[in-house]
């Protein structure tokens, strides 16, 4: 199977994601990158999926945030006419991805939210080698979870703002059937890099009561390994009071720094203890039943805007 697979079919109301993120080896930055087909979290999308339609092509996006100084904001949605694939590359408006054979260049051309402003510049990621082992989240079969480079490096090399820095990066995707509201309550995940290893760990609450608890530990030869699953940790609520459970493996962890506090949705940087080291991770917290209130359709463009054509 190939990780990135850029032409994957996506259905009616459901989604695919090819997600990137990465700190700098000084600590300093920290980038997220998300390419979406099926904007999941976009209120225009929420929107067309209430009659039971939603055509996930025509709610497509290139969402990128950067942390530390400077931090900026980018997720546009946009329509149909803005999309182009094929097995190596993702075009989303003026922003394109592609697969050169060993490495993800992201070249990104977009426009800041909400105060807009100039986001360009290339990101490359190199992962040391592609895993193939896919794990389905829900009873249902309909969401799924591919760590495709657990274990990679990053290049940012940035034109507006003008940034340049290299650190560990991390590369996934994730796809499904429906709307993560509709078999999600919430979830949390996080991924924590060490010298010789990688530790994952992903707790989806299910909408039917249900829970999984994945963990694993990614090596260099790119093998996704089972290792037991850590007791839980608790870490203090975000601004807006949003749960960010985790696993440690000796019950504690704590907050470096909060790198995204929404009303729905938190990224964190955490440190805790995995593998039977203590670690730095990106951690994050998803609540789709805040998510799916009606508030949301209100508060949401302002961050998530989307184009007239």
């Amino acid at each position: 199977m190939r990780g990135w697979e850029f032409d994957r079919a996506v259905p009616e109301r459901g989604y695919a994601w090819w997600y990137v993120d990465a700190l700098s080896d000084d600590g300093a930055h920290g980038i997220t990158i998300i390419a979406f087909i099926g904007t999941v979290f976009s209120p225009w999308y929420a929107l067309a999926r209430r009659g039971g339609g939603g055509d996930p092509h025509n709610h497509c996006c290139l969402n990128v945030a950067l942390y530390g100084k400077p931090r900026r904001w980018a997720m546009t949605d946009r329509r149909r006419g803005a999309l182009a694939r094929g097995p190596d590359f993702l075009q989303i408006g003026p922003s394109r991805l592609d697969w050169d054979g060993q490495t993800l260049v992201i070249r990104i051309n977009e426009r800041t939210a909400p105060i807009p402003s100039a986001l360009t510049g290339e990101v490359r990621v190199t992962p040391r080698v592609l895993s193939n082992r896919v794990f389905t989240l829900d009873s249902h079969g309909r969401h799924h979870w591919f760590p495709i480079a657990a274990r990679s490096r990053v290049e940012v090399a940035l034109d507006s703002p003008d940034l340049r820095w290299s650190g560990a990066a991390y590369f996934d995707s994730n796809w499904g059937a429906a709307p993560l509201e509709q078999d999600f309550r919430e979830w949390d995940w996080c991924r924590a890099p060490m010298q010789d290893a990688t530790a994952i760990l992903y707790n989806p609450e299910r909408r039917d009561g249900s829970h999984q608890n994945i963990a694993v530990r990614v090596t260099d030869d790119g093998a996704v390994e089972d290792i037991p699953v850590p007791p839980p940790a608790q870490l203090p609520r975000t601004l807006w009071r949003i749960r960010r459970p985790t696993r440690s493996e000796d019950g504690t962890a704590r907050v470096v720094r909060t790198l995204e506090d929404t009303p729905f949705y938190s990224r964190s940087e955490i440190r805790t203890k995995l593998l039977g080291q203590e670690a730095t991770a990106v951690h994050e917290s998803l609540d789709l039943d805040r998510f799916a209130h009606p508030s949301m359709y209100a508060m949401l463009p302002w961050k998530v805007p989307r184009t007239l054509k």
